[in-house]
């Protein structure tokens, strides 16, 4: 059986000189990320690297890791940019109404008045409220993931149903 894995976060760089990594998380409560011994990279090129973590740290809002190999800031810079996976089952159970990342990630988009928006394409996570970045047949749509507007998120179908206002998406005429 295939361990699901799922996208939390990203390295966005490098913090001092013995290899420490900035992660920035997809959302939610780093707790998780600070006290798990592995993570699973995945490398620009769609390389995966599970690497043991041999320090970590919360700064910033940011999480840093030390990863075993990568103990030097000229080894921790090839790490930049890849996405940060971890096993589902090392995650914290969520809510009825909270979901990971990598459960929403590609995701159809359905309006109650305007049909199929699109795909869920990217998460920007803010201090008040992550905004899903959807795009499809009008362009890229950003839509804040907010009770107001999100309807219903049904993983088994692979769809979300919102209810968007008048104004925010810009209509083709």
């Amino acid at each position: 059986m295939t361990e699901t894995l799922l996208e939390i976060g990203n390295i966005v760089g490098t913090h001092g000189l013995r290899g420490d990594l900035k992660v920035r998380l997809k959302s939610g409560n780093p707790d998780f990320l600070l006290t798990t011994k592995q993570v699973t990279l995945r490398l620009q090129a769609e390389e995966i690297l599970i690497l043991d973590i041999s320090r970590q740290a919360l700064h910033k809002g940011q999480v840093l890791l030390r990863l075993r190999g990568y103990e030097s800031i000229d080894l921790a810079e090839q790490l930049v940019g890849a996405q940060v996976l971890l096993a589902e089952h090392l995650l914290p159970d969520l809510s009825d109404d909270e979901y990971y990342w990598g459960e929403l990630k590609g995701l159809q988009v359905v309006d109650r008045a305007r049909g199929d928006i699109g795909r869920l394409q990217h998460l920007i996570t803010t201090s008040a409220h992550d905004t899903y970045v959807v795009k499809g047949r009008f362009g890229e749509v950003l839509i804040p993931a907010v009770h107001q507007f999100v309807l219903d998120v049904d993983l088994d179908a692979r769809v979300i149903h919102v209810d968007l206002p008048e104004g925010l998406i810009a209509e083709e005429q």
